[in-house]
């Protein structure tokens, strides 16, 4: 049984980066007036609590979400800052929302959601928070994203988020991303990866360049969480981006780039 539980890493940076991009595709898609799909891979338990004490224990919450808000990144109007507040208002100050949550709180009554997680207790706890509102899978993430797709309804967005605690993540999510981008031509496949020291990432990045060109690709660069921490950056590649994407990655990037120490 995978051993990676993301309360640990919760409001880090890499979320600020990724979950900023998910917000701002999700805003702009349901501006039109008809029904999409949301599907995500790898959900983990889409609500957090930043002072649980897994959360205090690695700081990487207050280097991350608290730091970004404390600077002005977000103003109130900004779809991430939106979602932060309805999460705080209904489950208190400390509260932090995953990808999942932050879906559920911008799409519409008419979209569906499908979401995929396999560790028991945070299936459990995504159940807990998010059950009336999304289908859950407890199978592999992206078997469930080949099976469902293409979805019902055809418009909408996919965000594959592994821990990549397995390597062969690694290898397998290019081949991935060029079925579901076959059963899928319309929709929006957006891909998580760390930007790791150790360079393990490059290999994927490059085979997914290489297969699909027109991807946007946006990446951010921080210091590491504590010493000898591996991960200093976040990346996303986008597949069909929607209108707006770029502008907003450009945004965060001249936030990113003020960043000290």
């Amino acid at each position: 049984m995978l051993s990676y539980q993301h309360i640990y890493h919760a409001g880090n940076l890499a979320d600020v980066h990724k979950h900023a991009l998910l917000a701002s595709m999700l805003d702009y898609l349901t501006r039109k007036d008809k029904p999409l799909s949301y599907l995500e891979t790898h959900a983990g338990r889409g609500l957090y609590a930043l002072d649980a004490p897994e959360a205090v224990k690695t700081g990487e919450a207050a280097q991350g979400i608290a730091r970004a808000e404390a600077l002005g990144w977000f103003p109130p109007d900004h779809p991430l800052a939106r979602a932060l507040a309805a999460t705080r208002a209904a489950h208190g100050a400390t509260a932090y929302p995953g990808s999942p949550l932050i879906a559920a709180l911008l799409l519409r009554p008419t979209d569906t959601i499908h979401l995929a997680e396999l560790h028991p207790r945070e299936g459990a706890a995504l159940t807990a928070a998010l059950g009336p509102h999304a289908h859950i899978h407890a199978q592999d993430g992206l078997q469930m994203a080949l099976a469902q797709t293409p979805p019902t309804p055809r418009r909408g967005l996919m965000l594959i988020d592994p821990s990549y605690e397995v390597k062969s993540d690694y290898t397998a999510i290019p081949r991935a991303i060029s079925q579901i981008a076959r059963k899928w031509n319309v929709g929006t496949i957006a891909l998580w990866y760390p930007i790791l020291t150790s360079g393990l990432h490059l290999p994927m990045l490059a085979t997914l360049r290489a297969a699909h060109p027109e991807a946007l690709v946006h990446e951010v660069r921080f210091a590491p969480a504590r010493d000898g921490h591996g991960m200093v950056g976040s990346g996303l590649f986008i597949l069909n981006a929607p209108w707006g994407t770029e502008s907003e990655a450009t945004r965060l990037t001249t936030r990113f780039a003020g960043l000290t120490g």
